[in-house]
């Protein structure tokens, strides 16, 4: 058996447990542009320079035009094929963890629960000094706390700060206790993420990778796969499928 989709439906159903790990190529397949993608003003710009923690400090205002345009073009977009079908696996036990770079939260609006957000989300703003939550909407029009008067901020890693300790701690040990670890539109190019599955490949889980373009891990994987995600995540669950069809009329 040659064909890797074939190889990762097969792989999953004999997993007991199985790690997805999510990129930015998730969810530009629901039409939300990755984060170099920022058209109008912003092109004027290096994301990194407005996405920072001195952007928060120095620049608020044009900090807080960037992140209101992201949460307004969030707003716009939902979960695509490939989050339906992962929320799917999960409440049908082929998926245990969804290990994710993205802060849309279009896992969670697909119906995954169990989510490990490794840079944090953009569906919530937290005051930078007291650490109250509110609903993204909320940072449309007002920039400051109702409980203390701090800066309100979204609650995602920018640049300059390190990834939560209790989202990467949760995620490593997914890595090295997982069976099988499956990577969905992520180059692997971003410390410390991209350890993830380089351990869960030293610890003898399968690692199977679907990206459009090369990734620094595919010589060892067990499969690499050049297409779209939701056009893989498809068949593979026909495939599945149609065994588990198979297996029940023969007994």
């Amino acid at each position: 058996m040659n064909d890797p989709i074939a190889l990762l439906a097969k792989a999953l159903q004999e997993s007991p447990s199985t790690v997805v790990f999510t990129g930015a190529g998730m969810s530009t397949e629901s039409g939300l542009p990755d984060f170099r993608s920022q058209q109008g003003l912003w092109k004027q710009y290096r994301p990194e320079e407005l996405a920072s923690t001195d952007a928060l400090n120095r620049n608020f205002e044009q900090f807080a035009a960037f992140y209101r345009q992201r949460i307004e073009i969030l707003g716009e977009v939902q979960p695509n094929r490939g989050h339906r079908i992962l929320a799917e696996w999960e409440r049908r036990g082929l998926v245990s963890a969804v290990v994710t770079q993205n802060v849309d939260g279009l896992h969670q609006a697909a119906g995954s629960k169990t989510v490990r957000e490794l840079h944090g989300t953009l569906t919530r703003v937290r005051c930078q000094s007291c650490g109250s939550e509110y609903p993204a909407e909320r940072f449309s029009s007002e920039a400051a706390c109702g409980h203390c008067g701090g800066k309100l901020r979204p609650a995602v890693v920018l640049f300059g700060e390190m990834l939560p300790e209790n989202a990467l701690s949760a995620a490593m040990d997914l890595a090295l206790s997982c069976s099988l670890f499956l990577v969905l539109g992520s180059s692997l190019a971003v410390s410390p993420a991209n350890l993830l599955p380089e351990r869960a490949k030293r610890h003898g889980a399968g690692l199977f990778i679907v990206n459009n373009t090369p990734t620094h891990l595919d010589l060892v994987a067990d499969g690499t796969i050049r297409d779209s995600i939701g056009n893989v995540l498809e068949k593979v669950n026909e495939i599945i499928r149609k065994n588990q069809r198979l297996t029940a009329n023969s007994i």
